[in-house]
Parts: structure tokens; C-alpha cells; sequence
């Protein structure tokens, strides 16, 4: 039998009274947290997808950086991913047994840190690199997917704080990596049979 982390001793009561006010809240709220919480990652996608749209009009450069978003969001699930299978932290709802809006995951189905959170943050951080704007865009819904993750009872704060700093963290430095190459691989696409990638004819 694997013996799982049990993270209800550090922020334990705060999952609590979040589940708690939860529980007493309008049930347009709830409903609109939870569908955030579920959905709200396709939004980054979205994100991603314009910024990308828009760089292809300023130049190859900045659209092979747009491009690199996706990159850098995928690197950062795959240490986040990597770290819940080594902290091994039950979900608060199966170590605290409290009623949540979303159902509670089966055993196994670890906690820390949160992959909404470390992804949410990963895309903001990387699409800053492309558009201040759509960064300051991101960032909104990255707090936003953080706090209802913990809202719908699926992970206590500090998974979401954890998932935050895993994700921007690992995202900075892919792109500051891939942007270093992002002049030659500009040059390479340019002159393929992908030049629509990075230019809009």
C-alpha cells in the first residue's frame, strides 16, 4: 500500500472555511467557479492562439516565440506532474472527509502541487514574453483557476501556491531558453513550407 502525504496540518482549517462559505454561497457563484475551475484552461488555449495570431503580423521573431508558448506550458505540467507523483499528498476532501462541489478524486489521484494552477500560470507567464497584455489577461484567470481549485474543494491553498510558483518558474525559464533560438528557427520556418506559421502570407 503507497502511504500518501497528508498536507492537512499546514493549511488545513483555511480548506475548511473555504468549503465551508462554499457551501453557503449563491449558487450562481458556485456554478460559475465550478465551470472555471472544469473549462477555464481552454481560455489559455485561446489566449495563446491569439497571441500567436498576433505576432504573425509584427514579425517571424515574435511569432516563434508565440509559438514556444504551448512548449513552455507543456515542460512546466511535466514538472509539475513529475512532482506529485514524488510528494504523493492525498486530496484534502479524502483526508479531511468534507462535502465539496466538485466530487472528490479517487485515491491516487495526488494533490500537490495543482496542474490547473501550474498550468494556468505557465501560460501567463510565457504569453507575457509575447504581449503584455495578454499576459496581464492570463495572469487574471491564473488567480482566478488557483482560487477556485481550492473553492470547489479540490486542492488546499498551498497546492495552488505550490502549482503557481512550479509553473511560472519552470515557464520563465523555458522561454527564456527558447528565445535565445528564436531568431535562427524564425529564419529556418521562414524559408519551409511552414512560413505560415510565422508570417501571414
Amino acid at each position: 500500500m503507497i502511504m500518501a502525504f497528508d498536507g492537512a496540518s499546514i493549511d488545513g482549517s483555511a480548506y475548511v472555511n473555504v468549503v465551508r462559505a462554499a457551501r453557503r454561497a449563491p449558487g450562481w457563484l458556485n456554478e460559475s467557479v465550478s465551470l472555471w475551475s472544469a473549462y477555464g484552461l481552454a481560455a489559455f488555449a485561446v489566449l495563446a492562439g491569439a497571441g500567436w495570431w498576433l505576432a504573425r503580423r509584427s514579425d517571424r521573431t515574435a511569432a516563434v516565440t508565440a509559438l514556444a508558448v504551448p512548449a513552455a506550458v507543456v515542460v512546466a505540467y511535466c514538472v509539475n506532474a513529475a512532482l506529485k507523483l514524488w510528494v504523493r499528498e492525498d486530496r484534502p476532501c479524502q483526508s479531511l472527509r468534507v462535502r465539496t462541489l466538485e466530487a472528490c478524486p479517487a485515491p491516487g489521484d495526488w494533490s500537490f502541487p495543482s496542474n490547473h494552477a501550474a498550468i494556468a500560470t505557465a501560460a501567463a507567464v510565457a504569453l507575457f514574453f509575447v504581449s503584455r497584455r495578454l499576459g496581464a489577461a492570463a495572469a487574471v484567470g491564473a488567480v482566478a483557476m488557483a482560487a477556485s481549485r481550492v473553492w470547489v474543494g479540490a486542492h488546499y491553498p498551498h497546492d495552488v501556491m505550490a502549482g503557481m510558483v512550479t509553473g511560472g518558474l519552470v515557464a520563465l525559464l523555458a522561454m527564456l531558453a527558447l528565445s535565445r533560438g528564436s531568431l535562427p528557427v524564425a529564419r529556418w520556418i521562414g524559408s519551409s513550407r511552414l512560413h505560415l506559421l510565422v508570417t501571414r502570407s
